[in-house]
């Protein structure tokens, strides 16, 4: 028997303890018979002030440790599918770390299947037909390199890319429209046939949408694109106004 409200699919959200802005972004994306609940990441608020590749892995290590006891609790809930809502660890390591990832969930889930950001975007790209492309993230270079190398790797053309170097990963979640309207359009030029931002920490759902209007090219923010996937996959073809354009004609 389905639960009452989840009659469609009842998704289990993983997202870091730090982020304020992914599940207000899922709920306002919601369709009628889906609902989505949230599993905690533990995450410190680390400061940062500079590009520290050895501190990167060591936060990332924590946060690979963090990943099946968070699993575990969104188990108990009888999730019909998982949505990662943290892209950083999807990106890591590029196709082959994605893989490598993928798998990983895929033990730890018993088997269920998880929308991510790297192949949330990849597949919409594809879609898009869209070869060449610039690059918005909330992070440091160790962390947006490994972003780059994705894209690199899946066959795209990454010619351009703006880190806005947040100090802390609360911190992404009080960058501005403004901060982000004015980086989207310094990435953008003649050569970039769309825009993807990542970190969903960052406010960027309703300005992606606006953005792919008057720049007349594919704005694709994150948590739009992994939640664009995770329906999807689930066989549900609701279309959606005001999240972009997957959402919307996809």
């Amino acid at each position: 028997m389905p639960d009452v409200l989840a009659w469609r699919k009842k998704f289990g959200v993983l997202a870091p303890s730090t982020n304020t802005i992914v599940e207000p972004d899922l709920h306002m994306m919601e369709v009628p018979g889906v609902t989505s609940h949230m599993g905690r990441i533990m995450m410190r608020n680390t400061v940062r002030d500079s590009a520290n590749v050895t501190a990167n892995a060591e936060r990332a290590k924590a946060l690979g440790g963090e990943m099946q006891p968070t699993i575990e609790r969104l188990l108990t809930m009888e999730p019909d599918y998982l949505v990662m809502a943290m892209s950083a660890p999807t990106f890591r390591g590029g196709v082959e770390g994605n893989r490598r990832w993928k798998e990983q969930m895929q033990e730890y889930s018993g088997g269920l299947g998880t929308a991510n950001g790297a192949e949330a975007c990849a597949r919409a790209l594809s879609l898009l037909n869209v070869k060449r492309i610039s690059v918005l993230t909330p992070y440091w270079s160790d962390t947006s390199d490994h972003v780059i190398q994705f894209f690199t790797e899946s066959g795209f053309e990454v010619v351009s890319n703006i880190d806005l170097e947040s100090r802390t990963p609360v911190g992404i979640g009080h960058i501005t429209s403004d901060q982000c309207r004015e980086a989207l359009l310094k990435i953008n030029s003649d050569r970039t046939e769309a825009i993807i931002q990542c970190g969903t920490n960052l406010n960027m759902i309703r300005l992606a949408d606006e953005a792919d209007r008057w720049l007349g090219k594919p704005v694709l923010a994150i948590n739009a694109t992994i939640w664009w996937m995770a329906l999807r996959d689930n066989g549900i073809e609701d279309q959606l106004q005001g999240f972009g354009r997957m959402l919307r004609d996809y």
